[in-house]
């Protein structure tokens, strides 16, 4: 059972908030991927700012709710969640550590300065994280969700999800 906390500091909310996972890939949490951009107080308030990787991701509202019960469930009742857009969510805010865990699940990760929709036009090959390939494809500009492409690994014949640059 998780500690009640009374009055927990910003660094302790941090920490909670990298428990909780992003609800479409539950392997990174919404810290790791930049969602949350801050945690601040407002009197007795804890604000969370965050920004949705894109304006009209259907995930937005449950990733809202999941950190306010995160904060709630510590015994934290006066919780106020921010959403802004801009400047926008960038793929240059997911940590290393979430590339790794994308990777391990089987999502590659975006590539570094590579521009989302360009890349995959120009036939930019991504490496495939099952078996490492470069020697991969894109099946459509659209994988699981609208912020990843599908492609197909042309080695070892498994379709993938490459997690576009933003």
């Amino acid at each position: 059972m998780a500690m009640l906390a009374t009055n927990p500091s910003v660094k302790d909310i941090w920490r909670w908030l990298e428990e909780v996972p992003d609800p479409e890939i539950p392997v990174v949490s919404v810290v790791e991927l930049g969602i949350v951009r801050d945690v601040a107080r407002d009197g007795d308030v804890i604000v969370v700012t965050i920004t949705p990787t894109y304006s009209g991701c259907p995930a937005t509202a449950v990733i809202a709710i999941d950190i306010e019960q995160a904060i709630r469930r510590r015994g934290v009742d006066d919780v106020r969640i921010e959403t802004i857009l801009s400047p926008a969510w960038t793929t240059a805010w997911i940590t290393e550590a979430a590339c790794e865990k994308l990777k391990a699940y089987g999502i590659a990760p975006p590539e570094k300065g590579a521009a989302c929709v360009g890349a995959l036009r120009a036939g930019m090959s991504i490496d495939c994280p099952l078996c490492g390939s470069s020697n991969t494809e894109c099946i459509s500009q659209f994988g699981s969700t609208p912020c990843k492409a599908h492609y197909r690994c042309k080695d070892c014949l498994e379709p993938f999800d490459y997690f576009k640059s933003f």
